[in-house]
């Protein structure tokens, strides 16, 4: 009986030993691209699926992100003047100190999107959703004073997904 837990004892070891020395690939993520800290200048990401893409410190001057799918995307102290992000989907984005003056908006959908320490002057957001996203105060009463439309795609207007008054 001894011998046989042994055993079993012994082939455990070296099964356990066998997995530490011959790791496998850890799976990667579906979308692991990031463009951090890359210059990306009136690039054309129109209509591309870049939900769950990192698009940290980034510079997008004029950049198209017309009709992309940026679900759940990170934009962090990037550079979005002049973009155009029409019809793009940002819902649950990080959008955190990014610079978006005089971008297109129109019918970007950013539900529940946190929008941080971010910069929208002379951004177009007729037919913008924000609903349940996380804005700096400041920003929407700022974004009030122009909000217009309705979002085709929610059905939701712009002043009551900013809860204007």
């Amino acid at each position: 009986m001894l011998r046989k837990f042994f055993s079993l004892l012994f082939v455990l070891i070296l099964v356990g030993l066998w997995i530490m020395i011959n790791p496998q690939p850890a799976v990667a993520q579906v979308n692991t691209i990031n463009y951090n800290n890359a210059s990306l200048e009136n690039r054309d990401f129109s209509e591309l699926d870049l939900s769950g893409v990192n698009f940290v410190a980034a510079e997008m001057r004029g950049a198209s992100f017309q009709g992309a799918n940026l679900t759940n995307a990170m934009f962090t102290k990037g550079v979005l003047l002049n973009a155009n992000l029409q019809d793009a989907n940002l819902t649950g984005a990080l959008v955190d100190r990014v610079t978006l003056d005089g971008a297109n908006l129109k019918n970007a959908i950013f539900t529940d999107a946190t929008l941080t320490r971010s910069r929208f002057y002379d951004a177009d957001i007729t037919g913008a959703d924000f609903s349940d996203a996380l804005i700096d105060r400041y920003q929407v009463s700022l974004l009030c004073e122009r909000a217009d439309g309705v979002n085709p795609v929610t059905g939701v207007s712009t002043r009551d997904s900013l809860g204007c008054r």
